[in-house]
């Protein structure tokens, strides 16, 4: 089954996989033997021309090859960046195959609750082992995150502050603005979660720009953004606003006031069901707003196992550290992004948010999810 790739120069296909059978090297995403019976399907990204090669240009093309060096044009971007003497990002998120894809056409290891992290098995409240800067060393490049005021400051909290209290958020923020600045050819996603409908401008701009991160933002000319109309993460990078930020309330302008590159979470994005306790991983869409339709919609399938120590009434749910080596196997995580397929019009997920992100084989995973 084709699924659908991005305004990039690679499309990618679900292609039925037998591991004793593939065909190395071979570019026709089709052309993959099939054992009987096996049903597993990955996904395949083949090199494409954007565009026909007009005949009798051909002598034009190095000086067009020169030009686009110079400015680089994207309608997503909404406006020619000049680039005099300034070089074009060759690896992108640690592939160069993903200079030229989309951004809406990428997989993206996320750490949820990623300020959440002790290394003490006696943190209930913990869903990560090592801090957000070990996490971007690891390969996640989406931080989630759940913010409350503490003290007239934005905190990152699980659930409640009294939890499991992360810190302030412009103190977060400054980490990852230091892990930015030593790694700029990364394009980075936040999502966060704003349960209380703490002012937007007011309180969480401020937290931008004091920990330097608002530069970096990207700013999309309108809004909300179709999967397949994001820049690639080439021109992201070459024009200096990689890190793409959402939030799930307040965003949409509802609480009186809009940030241009605070972008609403589910006008964009729909997620299946949050805080699963089936190892399965049943999907569906659980999560999401209009008005695009939901196969214009990136997606996020939300991976993190949770357990109830307390099986009285509603329970307590925490995080599930024993099973985490098999929650965040290359296995599990292919087979849950497998059964949300259907959902996302045969596209692979954009974002595999994880519990301790530094077990098992997220970023393998996420690899191949990508193509690789």
């Amino acid at each position: 089954m084709k699924w659908k790739a991005g305004r990039g120069v690679e499309t990618c296909y679900w292609a039925r996989r037998h591991r004793s059978h593939m065909a190395h090297g071979h570019n026709d995403p089709d052309g993959m033997e099939l054992e009987p019976n096996h049903h597993q399907l990955e996904p395949r990204c083949v090199a494409s021309l954007s565009g026909s090669r007009i005949k009798g240009l051909g002598e034009l093309e190095p000086l067009l090859a020169v030009l686009s060096t110079v400015f680089l044009s994207s309608s997503a971007l909404g406006s020619w960046i000049p680039r005099f003497n300034a070089k074009r990002a060759t690896v992108c998120n640690g592939h160069a195959e993903l200079c030229g894809r989309s951004y809406g056409n990428v997989t993206y290891l996320g750490a949820h609750n990623s300020f959440a992290a002790s290394s003490n098995p006696f943190a209930l409240a913990r869903t990560q082992e090592v801090d957000v800067t070990a996490q971007l060393n690891g390969e996640v490049r989406m931080l989630q995150g759940q913010a409350h005021m503490k003290n007239g400051q934005l905190h990152f909290c699980h659930t409640t502050c009294g939890l499991f209290d992360g810190g302030t958020v412009e103190d977060y923020l400054r980490k990852v603005k230091a892990w930015l600045d030593g790694n700029p050819n990364e394009v980075l996603t936040f999502i966060f979660t704003n349960p209380e409908g703490v002012s937007i401008p007011d309180v969480w701009k401020p937290a931008f720009d004091n920990s330097g991160i608002t530069p970096l933002a990207y700013v999309p000319p309108s809004r909300p953004v179709k999967r397949g109309d994001w820049p690639t993460l080439g021109q992201l990078i070459d024009s200096g606003k990689r890190v793409v930020v959402f939030l799930d309330a307040g965003a949409d302008g509802s609480d009186g006031g809009v940030v241009n590159f605070i972008l609403p979470e589910f006008q964009m994005i729909w997620e299946d069901p949050f805080s699963p306790t089936d190892p399965n991983f049943p999907c569906r869409i659980d999560r999401t707003s209009g008005p695009l339709s939901n196969d214009d919609h990136e997606n996020l399938i939300n991976h993190n196992l949770n357990t109830n120590i307390i099986p009285i009434g509603d329970g307590v749910l925490i995080s599930d550290r024993a099973d985490a080596p098999k929650t965040n196997s290359i296995d599990s995580i292919l087979k849950h992004a497998n059964g949300c397929a259907p959902f996302a019009a045969g596209r692979a997920p954009n974002f595999v948010l994880l519990d301790y992100v530094n077990v098992g084989q997220g970023p393998a995973a996420v690899d191949r999810l990508n193509g690789f």
